[in-house]
């Protein structure tokens, strides 16, 4: 392979030693240079000779009160002292401002999570970001791959829930599951496992799944559950509940929101696992953007400031 003389030139630069230059000339004395930049007196004189050689100017030369700059040296101190700034500056993270951030900012979840979170959210945002403009994406079959990708900044996921390679995770709030039916409903504000045999379910499926952990435990006890519809939204699976015989068991903080509008019940279920622990979930390999970190700090406190952890599900 040929290089030009201008490519041979930049490859035998040091950039160590654009530091040891910037304080010889301003110092224009290499052994006070050479104390600043932390070099022994004889690697100082080292430092200067291939100075010396790649420049190919002997920088500082004697004169009659002492040393001074050779004219080459002279002409280098303004755009090095600029070349250095501008490395800096390079190096150095600014400090991070939400006000000044012009951004789109796309979270992931279902219906249930963005009305407990979503209002206080965007409040807290267009008082601390205004030029920050938050995107709510519903979840779907590609939601890993999107966020991976950067696509998608953060989701909300169960803790128990496996997380795909190159994810992070922290706690954001907990919830616990609830029975929920009409006011009025046959069952008399009490439920037993028996009794998702006899009312049908409302199942509420984000990627196309319907089997569960409730499921499973049911058909342990040699039950099954007749489905009464298969809705994409856990809004939807209520409003049915409120005008049927039929159930869904969901969260409870987001039934309770529901319960005096529409006329529901919450009752304790008799299941073996009932908590629901929520974490928020985003790309590792963006652990360092200031953004997120900041949209994560700013949903942990919309949690504690909404009071999102419930308490056990009782009958109202």
């Amino acid at each position: 392979m040929i290089f030009t003389m201008h490519e041979k030139h930049l490859r035998a630069i040091d950039l160590n030693l654009l530091p040891v230059l910037e304080a010889l000339l301003r110092h224009r004395n290499a052994t006070r240079a050479g104390a600043e930049v932390g070099l022994s007196q004889p690697a100082m004189s080292r430092a200067l000779g291939r100075l010396r050689h790649l420049l190919d100017d002997p920088l500082l030369v004697r004169g009659p009160g002492g040393q001074l700059l050779s004219p080459r040296a002279q002409a280098l101190r303004q755009p090095l002292a600029a070349l250095l700034a501008d490395v800096s500056a390079l190096l150095v993270e600014p400090p991070f401002d939400p006000a000044a951030e012009r951004r789109t900012l796309r979270l992931a979840m279902t219906d249930a999570q963005a009305e407990l979170i979503l209002a206080p959210l965007v409040r807290r945002i267009r008082m601390a970001a205004p030029g920050v403009m938050l995107e709510w994406v519903p979840i779907g079959p590609g939601l890993p791959a999107q966020m991976l990708s950067g696509e998608i900044d953060l989701t909300f996921a169960l803790d128990t829930t496996p997380l795909p390679r190159g994810a992070a995770s922290e706690p954001l709030m907990t919830d616990s599951l609830a029975v929920v039916v009409r006011n009025g409903h046959p069952c008399g504000g009490r439920w037993t496992k028996a009794d998702y045999a006899v009312y049908p379910s409302i199942i509420v499926s984000l990627l196309g799944d319907r089997a569960s952990d409730m499921d499973a435990e049911l058909a342990a006890a040699g039950l099954d559950r007749p489905i009464g519809a298969v809705v994409p939204s856990f809004r939807a699976a209520a409003g049915i509940v409120a005008a049927t015989d039929g159930v869904t068991t969901i969260s409870h903080l987001f039934a309770a929101r529901l319960a005096g509008p529409l006329g529901l019940t919450l009752i304790d279920p008799p299941l073996l696992n009932k908590r629901l622990g929520v974490v928020t979930v985003w790309a590792s390999h963006r652990r360092a953007d200031p953004m997120l970190g900041w949209l994560r700090q700013l949903l942990r406190d919309v949690a504690a400031k909404e009071g999102l952890h419930a308490s056990s599900s009782t009958s109202q």
